[in-house]
């Protein structure tokens, strides 16, 4: 969206400074049709044809060589050279006159011109044309003075500092200002393009929703206790396949992963904290806690488990390894924010909540199941639980834990494509009723269905 915005922005630009170059050759082939140049119709003439030219020139390199910024400089300094032309005009194309009707028209022009430049956006742009344009009028000021002034110095000072001084001045100061326009520009766009940076880096992690409180540096980002949806992720036989696959190959599966489960959970609001090699840990409620952080998480989990499938049968066919994946989920109580390390600050959560997560992850696997879940998170769901070949387990107990956890899993084979039905809910597996009592240790939930 912001490379869109720019190339929009840079486009109406194009047309002002267009439209600026017009508007200055009109000007110059109406004094020199009107018959304002008394005294140096030719050099007048040279003006217009080659300001004719250069604007040509300007416009197709615009358009055609934009990279070239050399050419910028280029016809910047041309643009300036005509403009002192015409200053001089009145001096070298014939004698001394005091008809100041040309020196008028490149008033004109010398401030139209200036707003050319300024509309390029760029203060080396702008010192270049105005220095140029304001030397060559100070030099004009100071030779006509010299043909006006008598034998005395208070003469010669007279006819330097009159009216036209004034008009240099005041051409000086609004050079200024336009330099300073473009200087804050450039340091907006510095700051903007750096912000933008930020968000990009950002987004690789979390959701839009989530990138703008950071960027914000809300309260959220302070470290606090939170209830929050923990969900580890990871291939199964990754190790083994890195051992021997050629470099190119491991970082194309790698990458293909983690676009995958990163964007599924960007899809339905959650936060990837960190990728730990083949294995991502996500988590929903992060920076700020939602009622429905577990609903979202079981709804990511089991979309994760029909996209990795497919992704397991994409890459069999097409001459990669099939890795199997298993997925980890949990409800609990977690500190999160931003734990400073000294040299490294890190935004993520830390607590029982994810160690948990993380040996359902590993349990997953002595189960030969692509999802397990706890019973705490089952129990903090606000809608009926998706219909899929759950299997309950009572008791389950995790190494370095000591109390042990009662857990749902599926069946490797089994999966809840969401896409089969427009409710989530409803697959082709035959439901019973399972009892809230089934799990003592757990809260009070919603009817749960089974397969």
């Amino acid at each position: 969206m912001t490379s869109s915005l720019s190339a929009q922005w840079d486009a109406a630009r194009d047309i002002r400074s267009i439209l600026l170059r017009f508007v200055a050759f009109a000007i110059l082939l109406a004094n020199l049709l009107l018959g304002g140049n008394e005294g140096a119709e030719r050099m007048h003439i040279v003006v217009v044809i080659s300001y004719f030219i250069i604007s040509v020139a300007s416009v197709a390199t615009a358009r055609f060589l934009p990279s070239l910024s050399w050419l910028k400089t280029l016809f910047v300094v041309l643009d300036a050279l005509l403009v002192a032309l015409i200053l001089y005009a009145h001096i070298l194309g014939g004698p001394v006159t005091e008809n100041h009707n040309l020196t008028t028209t490149s008033l004109v022009v010398a401030f139209i011109l200036l707003n050319h430049v300024g509309l390029k956006q760029d203060r080396r742009l702008v010192l270049v044309f105005s220095g140029i344009v304001l030397v060559s009028w100070v030099a004009m000021l100071a030779i006509t003075a010299a043909r006006h002034h008598t034998a005395d110095a208070m003469s010669l000072l007279a006819a330097f500092f009159n009216q036209d001084l004034g008009l240099t001045v005041s051409f000086g100061f609004t050079a200024f200002a336009i330099y300073l326009l473009a200087r804050d520009h450039d340091r907006t766009r510095k700051e903007a393009l750096k912000a933008d940076k930020r968000r990009l880096n950002l987004s690789r992690f979390f959701s839009p929703l989530v990138v703008a409180d950071l960027q914000e540096g809300s309260s959220n980002l302070d470290l606090e206790r939170r209830n929050a949806a923990i969900m580890f992720v990871d291939l199964r036989d990754f190790t083994s396949f890195a051992e021997t696959a050629p470099a190119r190959e491991l970082a194309l599966v790698l990458a293909e992963y983690r676009h995958l489960v990163s964007g599924t959970i960007f899809s339905y609001g959650g936060t990837v904290d960190k990728f730990i090699g083949d294995g991502v840990m996500a988590v929903f409620g992060q920076p700020k806690a939602t009622e429905d952080d577990a609903d979202r998480a079981l709804a990511c989990a089991l979309d994760l488990v029909d996209a990795l499938n497919d992704w397991k049968n994409h890459s069999m066919l097409n001459g990669y390894p099939a890795l199997n994946a298993g997925i980890g989920l949990h409800y609990g109580t977690v500190v999160g924010g931003v734990l400073d390390s000294g040299c490294h600050s890190e935004f993520t959560v830390i607590g029982d909540a994810v160690n948990v997560a993380q040996r359902l992850e590993t349990l997953s696997k002595s189960l030969d199941a692509p999802l397990v879940v706890s019973s705490a998170l089952m129990a903090r769901l606000r809608k009926p639980v998706p219909s899929a070949l759950w299997i309950p387990q009572s008791s389950v107990p995790l190494p370095g834990r000591r109390l042990p956890i009662d857990v749902w899993y599926l069946r490797r084979e089994a999966g809840l494509n969401p896409s089969e039905d427009n409710s989530g809910y409803e697959t082709g597996v035959m439901q019973t009723t399972l009892q809230r009592s089934s799990f003592q240790s757990s809260p009070p939930a919603s009817d749960v269905r089974t397969g």
